[in-house]
């Protein structure tokens, strides 16, 4: 999987307290519609459209450059938007319509988070497309570990298969867990406060105006975005060093670096949506890898390795960026697992915890407010609980589920015992669980970093017969249980806030995972059918390709055949992460917000600057307009972002159809030194 930021700077704290003073007003009288009401066809319906489009802009980004914004706000805007228009049209011509509740909008913002959170959790940039044969040949048929039997090229309908198998069992480990978690606990679940809180406000009188402006706003940067995408492809010509995606926008010099500005909508979108730490971490890691490190490397071939390896030979350059990478990745994860193991560990063993829980609102409020505010959250309890999922159904569904998955995975993947399968549900609900209150708590989830964990033991203890294939597939396992897991105590959370059924979003989480199990693998495919994935020259590198099978193969062969100082190099990283995430921690709030994230970091090191620029670009951007009008910003931002992202993801469907087709555009502007008179 690729790097996932967390979501919590996406909406200001003045919206959330304005928000919810808004939603305390209006709570008391609302009728709750019953929870088969909460689900309707035509929210289905814009669910499937929106969940298509956000699994064609998650595998866009999951394929270039491996970091992946959140998308829930858009949802939600956009969900508001097509049925609200739906609706005026309907009335327009003297239809009756079901008023649109925030209940069906919430509903709609669920469905749409399961479904392309699966091409975000399911593999397809990073575990996957691991096991194809390009990525194989790209590692080397004589690397050590790296063998031809551990090959498994993508196919449309295994991988649908895989994904039904693996992707509902993190929905019923924790499904049990659900009044302890958001009522007992109070666990905060940022992102899922915030989406709550934008959802309550678009259902006011005056949230539905702003509502209004900001997807005008939405739209009118998806055209941009949109036309912009196409008015690049005429100039793009055959190969990969036509057009503005090669554009030495700093110099020639630098270009030769990956330091130049490639004016993707997608990444300025990035840089706007994502927090300022984020961008500046990413153009950091740029800074230190292209900047530095790896012209200083570079200066030593023929030395440090032989220097005349190919630019994708691992026993060249090419091995200290991949090495050098994971380094920072395990590093980064490492830190973060024992910190939220801890973390979570010490509040279930403190007693204070159900006393001193962190609030839904931090306003202070006088003894009306406060006696409104305890009505509320009478009201919300209510009906959080009333609608049960009993516990045999959830038990059951756990164990009929574990039971077919352990039965059809060894069909799958044969080097993935069945007992292997087996011991990784006996374990998934306690990690599901460590996952879930760590994302409550901080709003990160760690998903790929249990993966990870599974990857390397599974891969160990298989050893060289099988092995890699075996790391690989039981790290989608444990990934895909605790990813969905998380995501659902999110929404549950986003339910309790707006009033929404506890039954109609496990409901709309199950048939958004069940449109994501299909809809994930079948927009991936157009992409691999339409373009070259995994060509480390082109545009859809799939970078964590190669990362996660050199994972696996070290899990079973240790650092065999480094370029020299490599592994000193990656130790030095790797306790530079771990050394980071401390100060981070450690060091007062004003100090700390400053200090970059190594995760972020180390993305730049494999791929290379240019998306870090156009990133630094969003992110000047917002900077300025925050300078300028932070109330403008704070209400726009994620709709101007949100519009760039998606109109450059529709243009991914034209564009692959072009490409299978074989039309080719019709221009290639390209630069070069000019020639000595």
């Amino acid at each position: 999987m690729g790097t996932e930021i967390p979501r919590s700077e996406e909406i200001s704290e003045a919206l959330l307290s304005e928000s919810g003073k808004t939603a305390t007003v209006l709570d008391q009288d609302e009728h709750i519609p019953e929870w088969k009401e909460q689900i309707t066809i035509r929210g289905l319906a814009v669910s499937a459209l929106l969940g298509t489009l956000f699994c064609i802009i998650t595998h866009k980004l999951n394929l270039t450059v491996g970091i992946i914004p959140s998308l829930n706000v858009a949802a939600g805007l956009l969900g508001f938007f097509f049925v609200k228009s739906w609706t005026g049209f309907l009335s327009k011509l003297g239809f009756t319509v079901k008023p649109f509740t925030k209940q069906e909008n919430t509903v709609i913002q669920t469905c749409v988070v399961a479904c392309y959170g699966l091409a975000f959790s399911g593999g397809f940039g990073s575990y996957l497309i691991a096991m194809d044969e390009k990525t194989y040949k790209l590692i080397g048929a004589d690397y050590p570990g790296n063998h031809a039997k551990d090959v498994i090229n993508p196919g449309i309908w295994w991988m649908i298969g895989f994904l039904f198998v693996v992707s509902f069992l993190g929905l019923f480990s924790l499904v049990p867990l659900r009044k302890v978690m958001v009522l007992d606990y109070k666990l905060t679940y940022p992102s899922g406060t915030a989406t709550a809180m934008l959802i309550n406000s678009f259902h006011t009188n005056s949230g539905a105006e702003l509502a209004g402006n900001q997807v005008k706003c939405l739209g009118k940067y998806l055209s941009l975005s949109l036309v912009w995408s196409c008015f690049k492809w005429f100039f793009s010509g055959v190969g990969d060093a036509c057009g503005f995606d090669n554009f030495p926008t700093l110099g020639l010099t630098l270009f030769k670096n990956t330091f130049y500005f490639d004016f993707s909508p997608t990444y300025v979108g990035c840089g706007l949506i994502c927090p300022h730490i984020v961008n500046c971490s990413v153009l950091l890691g740029a800074i230190i890898s292209w900047g530095f490190l790896w012209p200083f490397v570079s200066q030593h071939a023929g030395d440090w390795y032989p220097a005349d390896l190919g630019s994708n030979d691992f026993k060249g350059l090419y091995g200290y960026k991949v090495f050098i990478a994971i380094a920072i990745i395990l590093g980064d994860g490492l830190y973060n697992l024992v910190k939220i193991i801890a973390v979570t560990v010490k509040e279930l063993c403190s007693n204070s915890s159900r006393q001193h829980n962190l609030p839904i609102f931090t306003d202070v409020v006088d003894n009306s407010e406060a006696s409104e505010i305890l009505l509320v959250k009478k009201k919300r309890d209510e009906v959080f609980l009333k609608d049960r999922i009993p516990l045999g159904f959830a038990v059951s569904g756990y164990v009929g589920l574990a039971a077919i998955s352990t039965a059809t995975i060894p069909l799958i993947f044969p080097p993935l015992k069945w007992y292997f399968v087996l011991c990784s549900y006996f374990l998934a609900p306690a990690l599901a669980f460590c996952n879930s209150y760590g994302t409550g708590l901080t709003d990160w989830s760690l998903a790929s970093t249990y993966g990870k964990i599974g990857l390397f033991i599974i891969a160990s203890v298989v050893g060289s017969d099988g092995g890699v294939i075996a790391g690989l597939a039981a790290c989608g396992v444990m990934m895909s249980i605790v990813s969905t897991a998380a995501d659902l105590m999110q929404d549950f959370k986003t339910g309790y806030l707006t009033l929404s059924s506890a039954k109609s979003m496990f409901v709309s989480q199950l048939v958004g995972t069940a449109m994501g199990c299909i809809i994930a693998p079948l927009t991936f495919w157009l992409f691999w059918t339409a373009f070259d994935i995994g060509d480390p020259n082109g545009p859809y590198k799939a970078p964590y390709a190669v990362i996660f099978r050199e994972m696996a193969i070290l899990g079973i062969e240790g650092f065999a055949e480094l370029p020299k100082h490599c592994l000193a190099l990656c130790y030095g990283f790797f306790v530079a992460a771990l050394i980071v995430n401390l100060l981070k921690d450690i060091t007062p709030p004003k100090v700390s917000q400053f200090i970059p994230i190594p995760m972020a970091m180390a993305v730049p090191f494999y791929i290379g600057a240019y998306f870090a620029i156009d990133m630094f670009v969003g992110t000047v951007i917002l900077f300025v307009w925050e300078r300028i009008n932070r109330k403008d910003a704070d209400d726009f931002a994620g709709a101007v972002a949100s519009g760039l992202i998606c109109g450059d993801g529709i243009w991914t469907i034209p564009s692959a159809i072009l490409s299978i087709l074989r039309v080719n555009p019709p221009i290639c502007m390209y630069f070069g030194p000019s020639s000595a008179r």
